[in-house]
């Protein structure tokens, strides 16, 4: 098994688990409210859940949505395009944007990542550990990015594909 097949089934393994934090995510806010108005309590740290399920949730649906074919795809058009130049236009936008930009995300946040890990940042309202897991889902995003970039400009053109 070559490393292109490794890392999209990593990628993919990633998707997969990511989407069932849909349900404890709908869970939390389902009962924020009567957390809040009848048992007045824990309204707050179940926010705070959901806040981090939010953040990690989003971070890996990014990708989820460009492996789909449905993240920044001009579709109508591309339909009458040839297989081949479809296919070129993907690889093209692998390299000049995708890859560029989440190269940015993680070089330009990384100071502010770091330090939320090594203070180990609380929520400001709750004092709730953390919330570092939030900043640490924007590396994630574009870690996911960046490693679906490479295997689409790495994807060679498929064969019955002229």
């Amino acid at each position: 098994m070559g490393w292109r097949c490794r890392l999209d089934r990593v990628i993919a393994g990633i998707i997969e688990s990511a989407q069932w934090l849909a349900l404890p995510l709908l869970l939390l806010l389902f009962l924020q409210w009567p957390l809040r108005d009848v048992f007045r309590s824990y309204s707050r740290e179940a926010n705070d859940l959901g806040q981090i399920l939010f953040a990690l949730f989003v971070a890996v649906s990014v990708t989820a949505a460009t492996r789909a074919g449905t993240h920044l795809a001009a579709d109508a058009v591309a339909q009458r395009y040839s297989p081949r130049l479809r296919h070129n236009i993907r690889k093209f936008g692998a390299l000049i944007g995708l890859a560029p930009w989440a190269l940015f995300i993680l070089f330009a946040s990384k100071q502010t990542v770091i330090s939320a890990l090594q203070l180990h940042e609380t929520f400001a309202d709750t004092g709730n550990p953390v919330y570092f897991v939030i900043k640490l889902a924007l590396w994630l995003m574009a870690v996911m990015i960046l490693a679906q970039a490479v295997l689409d400009i790495a994807r060679p053109l498929p064969r019955d594909s002229t």
